[in-house]
C-alpha cells in the first residue's frame, strides 16, 4: 500500500511515504517555505496544509496524488473535548473546524488525491507509531509527551506484534510540555520554538526551587499527572525578549527541567512494571529534550531507549503512515536512518554553481580538503546526501569547526545569531566515543542524548563542553557515513581530535538549508570559510567579493 502521512494541525506540518511498509520518504514544510517551523501554532493556520512536502514525497517515489491509497492525518477532530482547559476556550472550535475538513483541503492542496481516503489517527497514536513501529526493537513499550493533541497530552503503552496497547492518557491539563512551553514564554523566549535554549539555560544555575515544584507538580498511581495553579513570577519576573537574563532565570529553568526528568523518570517506572518490555521507545515534543533522555536512559528501568530523531509534530506525519500501515496487516520496518528529506544529484548541485557564478573545484577528497580548513580553523559548511528529517543537523546540512578552540562556540553562535549562552554538539567517530564521553548510551546517532564530557578531555575539546561538562554527542559508524566519518578521521590524523563541532547549518529564525540554492544563500550572508556541496567545493577567499 502507498500510505501518505501528514501533520498539519499545530506547528512543523511535514509529510510522509510509506510504501508497503517501508517509509521512503519524509519531510518537513519548512524546508520548502523557508518559513521556521512552517507556520504559526495557532488556531487561524489549521487550515494550511504541508503541500510542497506532501508533493516532494509522492513525486520522490514516482506517485501522482491519485496514487496513494490511504491518507493519515495525525489528528482526530471528533476526539477533542472543549470544556477541557489547556485548549484556546475562544478559537478551539476553529482548530477542529480545519482538521474536520482536512480531507477537502488536501485535495484542493494536491489535486487528484481521493478525499475519502483520509483517516484520522489520533495525535499521539501517531507520536506512539513514530516511536514504537520506527524504533529497531520489535515489541516495546512506547512513551510520548508534548503540549497536546487532541484532549490528550501524553500516552503510556507498548507494541506486540505491530499493535499499540494503550495503558494511559494523560489528559489534559497535566501537559509536561504545556508546561515546559509556559516557561519558555515566561523566560522570554518564543514558545514552541527555543525550549532548547531554556534547556541549555538549566546547566547554569542550581534548582533552588525544585522542592516548591515538586510539590505542584506530581504524578499519581494512575500514572497521570497533576500541575498546580503555578505562577512563574513567584520565582523569577518575567522577561522581555532579550532582555537581561537573572540568576533567578537560570534556578528557574534548573529546576523544571529537573522536575521535568523526575517527572518522567516515574512514568518510566510505571510503565515498565506494567509492561515487563526491556526496551522503550519515546516521541512527543518532550522527547527532544536530550538531558532529560539521558536521565531515562542512565537511571530509568529499560535496558535501551530509542527517541524519535523527528520527535516533535513534524514525526506524527511518519507514525500517522505507519500506524495505518500496521492496521491494515503490512510489516513495517523501522525507521532506516533520519535522511528521508531532500537529495541532489552532481548535475544539480554544479549546476547551481555555476548559476551563482561563483568559482568552485572538484577536489580529489573533499573530505580531506574540509579536514585541511578545519585544521585551520575555519568554518565549513557541509551539504552532502539527502536532508535530515527533524531538527537535528547529522551531517547531511551542518556547519562544523574545530572543537579545540574555546572561543568556537560562542563564534558559532555568532554566526548563527543564536543566543551566546547556547552549547554546539561534537560528531565523533564511534569507536572512539567513550573513551571521550561517558553516562549517555553510545552509539548515539541522532544527537538525542547528552553525554558528560571525560575531565582529560575537556581541555583538549573545551569548545563542545557546556558549562555543566556535557555535550550532546552524534555517533558515526563508518559503515553508515563513510564520507563524516573519514572527514573525522583525516581530521583526528591533523590534530589528533577524533570529533568535530556540528551544529545545524542555518541562521537564527532560519530552517535549515535543504537545497543547494539554501546552501549558497547562507553561504553569502554568513562567514563561512569553506562551502561543501556534494563534490564541490567554494572558499571564501577565491570569491572577488
Amino acid at each position: 500500500m502507498r500510505i501518505l502521512g501528514i501533520n498539519a494541525v499545530f506547528h512543523d506540518p511535514a509529510a510522509a511515504l510509506v510504501v508497503d511498509g517501508e517509509p521512503v520518504a519524509a519531510a518537513e514544510e519548512e524546508r520548502f517555505t523557508r518559513r521556521k517551523h512552517g507556520k504559526s501554532p495557532v488556531p487561524f493556520a489549521a487550515w494550511e496544509q504541508p503541500e510542497r512536502s506532501a508533493a516532494w514525497c509522492l513525486a520522490e517515489a514516482g506517485l501522482r496524488p491519485s496514487d496513494v491509497d490511504i491518507v493519515g492525518f495525525s489528528y482526530d477532530p471528533g476526539l477533542v473535548q472543549h470544556e477541557l482547559s489547556g485548549l484556546d476556550p475562544e478559537w478551539e472550535h476553529l482548530r477542529t473546524e480545519f482538521a474536520g475538513r482536512a480531507p477537502w483541503l488536501l485535495r484542493s492542496a494536491l489535486p487528484g488525491l481521493d478525499p475519502d481516503g483520509v483517516r484520522f489517527v489520533p495525535h499521539h497514536v501517531a507520536h506512539a507509531a513514530s516511536a514504537g513501529l520506527a524504533a529497531p526493537f520489535g515489541d516495546c513499550a512506547v512513551l510520548t509527551a508534548d503540549g497536546r493533541g487532541e484532549s490528550t497530552c501524553g500516552l503510556l503503552g507498548q507494541y506486540r506484534s505491530g499493535r499499540l496497547e494503550v495503558l494511559a492518557e494523560q489528559s489534559l491539563p497535566g501537559s509536561l510540555g504545556l508546561l515546559y512551553e509556559s516557561l519558555t514564554a515566561h523566560l522570554g523566549f518564543r514558545r514552541s520554538s527555543d525550549e532548547y535554549d531554556v534547556m541549555a539555560l538549566a546547566g547554569y544555575a542550581k534548582p533552588t526551587y525544585l522542592p516548591d515544584l515538586t510539590d505542584l507538580v506530581r504524578v499519581g498511581d494512575d500514572a497521570q499527572i497533576r500541575i498546580d495553579r503555578l505562577d512563574w513570577s513567584r520565582w523569577a519576573p518575567p522577561r522581555e525578549p532579550d532582555g537581561e537574563l537573572l540568576d533567578e532565570h537560570a534556578q528557574l529553568a534548573a529546576s523544571v527541567q529537573t522536575r521535568l526528568e523526575e517527572l518522567l523518570l516515574e512514568l518510566a517506572g510505571w510503565l515498565h512494571r506494567e509492561t515487563g518490555q526491556p526496551e522503550l521507545a519515546v516521541a512527543g515534543g518532550v522527547a527532544l529534550n536530550c538531558v532529560a533522555n539521558t536521565r531515562l536512559a542512565a537511571e530509568g528501568p529499560f535496558d535501551e531507549v530509542w527517541v524519535q530523531p523527528a520527535a516533535g509534530d513534524a514525526g506524527t506525519a511518519l507514525g500517522a503512515a505507519m500506524h495505518l500501515a500496521a492496521q491494515a496487516g503490512e510489516r513495517v520496518r523501522p525507521m532506516p536512518a533520519a535522511d528521508l528529506g531532500r537529495g541532489f544529484g552532481e548535475a544539480e548541485l554544479e549546476s547551481a554553481l555555476q548559476a551563482a557564478r561563483l568559482p568552485y573545484e572538484r577536489p580529489d577528497d573533499v573530505a580531506t580538503t574540509a579536514a585541511d580548513s578545519l585544521a585551520r580553523n575555519e568554518i565549513v559548511g557541509w551539504f552532502q546526501g539527502r536532508a535530515e528529517f527533524g531538527p537535528r543537523a547529522l551531517g547531511h546540512r551542518s556547519l562544523l569547526a574545530h572543537p579545540g578552540h574555546a572561543e568556537n562556540a560562542e563564534r558559532l553562535n555568532e554566526v548563527k545569531g543564536s543566543e551566546r549562552f547556547r552549547p554546539v554538539a561534537p560528531v565523533v567517530l564511534a569507536e572512539r566515543a567513550a573513551e571521550i564521553f561517558d553516562r549517555g548510551p553510545v552509539p548515539s546517532p541522532f544527537m538525542l542524548f547528552v553525554h558528560d564530557v571525560r575531565s582529560d578531555w575537556r581541555q583538549r575539546i573545551p569548545a563542545v563542553v557546556h558549562v555543566d561538562g556535557t555535550a550532546r554527542i552524534q555517533t558515526v559508524d563508518r559503515a553508515d557515513e563513510p564520507l563524516l566519518a573519514r572527514l573525522l578521521g583525516e581530521f583526528a590524523e591533523r590534530t589528533g581530535l577524533p570529533t568535530v563541532i556540528n551544529t545545524s547549518f542555518n541562521t537564527a529564525g532560519r530552517p535549515m538549508v535543504d537545497s543547494p540554492a539554501d546552501a549558497l544563500e547562507c553561504f553569502g550572508s554568513s562567514p563561512i570559510d569553506l562551502l561543501v556541496l556534494g563534490p564541490f567545493v567554494v572558499r571564501r577567499a577565491a570569491i572577488a567579493w
